[in-house]
């Protein structure tokens, strides 16, 4: 089953053949701020709609305040994949310039920020196709998780077989909106004819019918503009990523990074111009906000509102611009499935997060920080219902408190490299790039700032507490390694050689596996050996005893009571009465156990052995070796297992 899903192993030495040409690079790193564009623009109309119509007015402006943050923050990544392209992103640079604790924040914050990413894609890529689909419409939870899984199989398989599925869907996304805006745009302008949306003849009114005006006007627009900075997400992803483009990887990383800016930013001001020309309306609570809409109206996504009237003509442009869009949003998840993996195994590397996300699987990929990434997501989906609406209150707050640490970073970093040189020219270089920076952190912060103001106790607070409580494991786990590294580095310790050893056979039957662990236990040849039983049935006790006698066996068999038919606690309590009376000794516990063939049959053997062995690792002084006794249901396995290489065997090198 495995091998279906992931597909054969890849050699370790190959994962340079893994790594991305641009043209692939841009659809796998750049997906979700290009998909962005579904959802940020409708968040702004959405968010306006609680002034009433003449907050509208301010949709271009507010529009073009976060195409101007954009590029600004895209230029600034464009300097930062040149001055760190190691994978580290803004972790790498808030810790190498602002110190761990910094570095740590950031971490926290981007891994809640790609869990949100792909919560609110997929939420959104529901949304969008359930505009046309009413089934998806009602169902939009199962859809989302559905989608989650089968995003995680796909990226298991690797990132390189994964970006070369996903260009084509995304630049079909590009070709869609370029087509829909200029199309759109060309009939109103050109052709003069008079295009509206479906919800254009309705009258958009405040909730509480009252006119909104001053103070709460000015923050129902800020509130918009942090809405429509949803969609600066993923810019960060490519800074993450530069380790899997090809080389030069910096260059094609900075490359992908001007691609992105362009498409994104024409498409957001294309479509909020178009949604303006085409009357769109979207409000929170269509039926108490929308006057003259029918009782049975079912608001759609302002896509949907924008591809039905551009192509009336066409009714299958319609369906499929909805096709695609939905599929890009289920791809704009995507990119958090290359970023979340790398940033986790970086994270792993320093010991912050466990050693496990730090290797590649089978195929090169980060499989378990795949796998955590798509429960985590999951687990949100199911929460929040899907809703868009309530997870993007989430979403964002992470992303700009990585972007505006990452600047400050920055800056940093270019103050040390201004104090080091002399070349007039590099120096004049230096402060342009720093200028670039400043200019990045004071719009991020501002960002920031009104972000924290107007979302914060619309839910954006559960994302802060997510990114505090991981901060905190963190910050526990670097401990916790730090502290067993010191354990068990310790030069002050002297191996000293116990005085004897004693080994103790466990026997609940005198049958082939007993006989094996005793020959083995007498292999070893231990200075004291002896047989144990537990008496939890007094017959079968007498009736062992007795064999044991006609048998002939040179092992004494010692019998410890059980009066509450335990097994465990009489077992430990002697092994521990043993070191006591000799704590210099080792004692040597031999366990017999079938090895069976069918994942089945070890819910029927062996419970006892492991609960026993759980006990016994932890007595000082104790040792417990397992004897195996292969069953006929395990001499295929042992067969197949000789047969195939190494890597099948162990599952991967996360395995190991």
């Amino acid at each position: 089953m495995k091998r279906l899903l992931v597909g054969r192993p890849f050699r370790s030495d190959t994962i340079g053949a893994a790594r991305l040409r641009k043209r692939i690079a841009l659809p796998v790193f750049a997906s979700d701020a290009l998909s962005s564009v579904a959802y940020a623009p409708q968040e702004i109309f959405l968010v306006l709609s609680m002034g009433g119509m003449s907050a509208l007015t301010f949709t271009p402006w507010v529009g073009l305040a976060v195409a101007v943050v954009m590029l600004v923050v895209i230029a600034c990544y464009r300097q930062n994949v040149r001055a760190y392209p190691s994978g580290g992103g803004d972790y790498e640079v808030a810790t190498v310039n602002l110190g761990p604790n910094a570095g740590l924040g950031v971490g926290a914050a981007l891994l809640i920020d790609y869990v949100l990413t792909v919560a609110v894609s997929i939420a959104a890529a529901a949304e969008n196709i359930g505009s046309a689909i009413p089934f998806i419409h009602d169902n939009k939870a199962l859809f989302a998780v559905a989608a989650i899984a089968v995003l995680a199989a796909v990226n298991l398989r690797g990132i390189r077989e994964s970006g070369a599925m996903f260009a084509i869907p995304v630049y079909t996304f590009m070709a869609a909106m370029s087509v829909l805006i200029v199309w759109g745009l060309f009939q109103v302008e050109v052709l003069g004819r008079d295009l509206t949306a479906e919800s254009s003849g309705f009258t958009l009114v405040t909730p509480d019918g009252l006119s909104v005006t001053g103070l709460a006007l000015v923050f129902i627009v800020a509130k918009s503009f942090a809405a429509g900075c949803a969609a600066l997400t993923g810019v960060e992803a490519i800074h993450t990523g530069v380790p899997a483009f090809r080389k030069p990887r910096a260059r094609n990383a900075a490359t992908t990074l001007g691609m992105l800016g362009v498409l994104a930013v024409t498409f957001l001001l294309g479509l909020l111009e178009l949604a303006r020309r085409l009357g769109v309306q979207i409000a929170e609570n269509p039926s108490a906000q929308l006057s003259g809409a029918p009782e049975d109206y079912r608001q759609k996504t302002m896509i949907a509102q924008l591809a039905q009237p551009v192509f009336s003509d066409f009714p299958v442009g319609f369906y499929l611009t909805m096709a695609v869009t939905g599929l890009i949003l289920v791809l704009a998840a995507n990119t958090a499935f290359h970023g979340f993996p790398m940033l986790a195994s970086v994270l792993a590397k320093d010991q912050y997060l466990p050693r496990q996300l730090a290797t590649r699987g089978d195929r090169l990929a980060f499989s378990n920080g795949i796998i955590l990434l798509a429960v985590a997501a999951a687990t949100l989906v199911i929460i929040f219902d899907a809703r868009v609406t309530v997870l993007i209150q989430l979403y964002i707050v992470g992303v700009f408190v990585a972007f505006t640490l990452g600047q400050w970073g920055m800056i940093r970093h270019w103050n040390r490299r201004l104090g080091r040189e002399e070349d007039a020219g590099k120096r004049g270089r230096i402060k342009r790039a720093r200028a670039v920076n400043a200019t990045g952190l004071v719009l991020t912060a501002g960002v920031l700032l009104i972000v924290m103001l107007t979302k914060f106790l619309s839910g954006a607070y559960i994302a802060v507490l997510g990114m505090i409580v991981i901060f905190a494991v963190m910050k526990s786990i670097r401990q916790h390694y730090r502290s067993v590294a010191r354990e068990l580095e310790d030069s002050s310790w002297e191996v000293v050689l116990p005085s004897r050893t004693h080994c103790v056979v466990l026997v609940s039957k005198l049958h082939l596996p007993t006989l094996r662990a005793l020959a083995y236990a007498r292999a070893t040849r231990p200075d004291t050996i002896e047989a144990l039983t537990v008496n939890i049935d007094t017959a079968d006790t007498k009736a062992l005893v007795r064999e044991w006698g006609d048998r002939g066996i040179t092992v004494p068999l010692k019998v410890v009571e059980s009066p509450y038919r335990e097994i465990n606690r009489p077992v430990v309590e002697y092994v521990t009465r043993l070191r006591t009376q000799s704590p210099r000794d080792v004692v040597i516990v031999y366990i017999p156990e079938y090895v069976v063939g069918h994942w089945w049959e070890q819910f029927l053997h062996n419970q006892s052995a492991l609960r026993l062995k759980s006990r016994l690792l932890y007595e000082r002084g104790v040792m417990v070796t397992s004897v195996p006794w292969q069953l006929s249901s395990s001499r295929g396995r042992a067969q197949q297992a000789r047969d195939a290489p190494l890597i099948g065997r162990w599952g991967g090198p996360e395995a190991r």
